[in-house]
C-alpha cells in the first residue's frame, strides 16, 4: 500500500496542533450551496493561508468535471487549475482552525481518506467538522433543522435522530468521517435542511444554519453574519413568488402544517421519521410541486445569468 503522505504536500514546520478541522467538498450533494456559502464566508475573512495540497491529478476524472479555460480570438490565455487543499485560517477572536476545502475526489477514496487521517495526526486535530445541505420537504418559513451524525453518540447527544436506518449513496466525505471514526477520531457531520424546491438555488439560510452549528460545536467565533444580507434579499425575492401564485401558497402552507405538526411531536413522544420516511399522505404532489416551483427556480435562474 502507498504511503498516504504521497497524496499530499505539507509546508514545512506547520504547527496547527489542537485545532479543528472543518471540511466542505464540492462535488456531492449541496443543496442550496450550502457548503459553498459556508466556505466562501470563511474564506471572506483576512488570512487565509494554504498549508497542503493534494495530487489532484491522481483524484480527479477531468472528462466528468473539466476545469475552465479561457480562449480569447485565436489562443488559450488562462487555466483554471481544479485544487483540493488544507488552508489555515483565523475566527473573529484569532483562534486558528484548519479548512480542507475543494473538490471531491473522484477516485482513489480510501486512500484520500487515510491521507486526511494522516493530516489529523500529524497536526494533532482534535475535532473534524463536516458541512453541506440536503433537500427536505420543509417550508422556506420555519427554522432550518440539520440531520446531525458523528463518530461518537455523545457528539450530537443534543440532537434528535431525523430518521432510523437507511441506505444512501456514500460520498467521500461520508466515507472520510466514517474511517475517522474507526481510528478513534471525533468527527460531526451537519446536512442541514434546505427547501426542496429552493435546492438548486443558492439558499444563504442554509449556509447561516451551517456556520452556527460549526460554532456550537467547536467553539469557534464564526458566524453568518456576512451572509445575512443576502438572506433577507433571497426571503423577500421568494416572498413575492409566494404571494404572486395561491397554488404555491397552498404548497407552502402545507409544508408549514406538516412541519409544525412534527416538531410538536419531536417535543413530546411523536415520531421523528416523518419527514424522510413517514406518511406521504401529508406531502405535496410531484404535479403540485411542478409547474408553479420549478417554474420559480427558472426565473432566478434567468434572473442569476441576468
Amino acid at each position: 500500500m502507498r504511503d498516504p503522505a504521497d497524496l499530499y504536500e505539507l509546508r514545512p514546520h506547520t504547527e496547527v496542533a489542537g485545532s479543528v478541522m472543518l471540511v466542505v467538498l464540492d462535488g456531492f450533494v449541496d443543496a442550496g450551496s450550502t457548503g459553498s456559502q459556508t466556505a466562501d464566508a470563511l474564506f471572506a475573512e483576512d488570512g487565509a493561508e494554504e498549508i497542503a495540497t493534494f495530487d489532484i491529478d491522481r483524484l480527479l476524472d477531468y472528462r466528468s468535471r473539466r476545469p475552465v479555460m479561457t480562449f480569447v480570438e485565436n489562443a488559450y490565455t488562462d487555466y483554471t487549475p481544479p485544487k483540493l487543499a488544507l488552508y489555515r485560517l483565523r475566527d473573529n477572536e484569532g483562534t486558528p482552525f484548519l479548512l480542507l476545502h475543494g473538490l471531491e475526489p473522484d477516485r482513489e477514496w480510501e486512500a484520500f481518506a487515510a491521507a486526511v487521517r494522516d493530516l489529523v495526526e500529524r497536526l494533532s486535530v482534535e475535532l473534524t467538522v463536516l458541512v453541506h445541505g440536503i433537500p427536505m420537504a420543509v417550508p422556506h418559513t420555519r427554522p432550518s433543522t440539520v440531520t446531525a451524525h458523528a463518530t461518537r453518540p455523545e457528539l450530537v447527544a443534543e440532537h434528535t435522530p431525523w430518521i432510523g436506518r437507511v441506505a444512501v449513496p456514500a460520498s467521500a466525505a461520508s466515507l472520510l468521517e466514517f474511517r475517522l471514526g474507526e481510528a478513534g477520531h471525533d468527527a460531526i457531520g451537519y446536512a442541514v435542511h434546505v427547501p426542496s424546491y429552493l435546492a438548486q438555488s443558492e439558499y444563504p439560510r442554509a449556509a447561516i444554519a451551517a456556520l452556527d452549528h460549526i460554532a456550537g460545536a467547536t467553539g469557534l467565533a464564526v458566524s453568518g453574519a456576512r451572509l445575512e444580507e443576502s438572506a433577507q434579499e433571497t426571503d423577500d425575492e421568494i416572498g413575492k413568488q409566494v404571494a404572486a401564485s395561491e397554488e404555491v401558497q397552498r404548497v407552502v402552507s402545507n409544508l408549514e402544517q406538516q412541519y409544525d405538526d412534527i416538531m410538536s411531536a419531536r417535543g413530546g413522544t411523536g415520531d421523528a421519521d416523518a419527514l424522510l420516511s413517514g406518511d406521504e399522505t401529508a406531502l405535496p404532489t410531484a404535479e403540485e410541486l411542478g409547474a408553479e416551483l420549478e417554474r420559480y427556480l427558472a426565473d432566478r435562474e434567468r434572473g442569476a445569468e441576468g
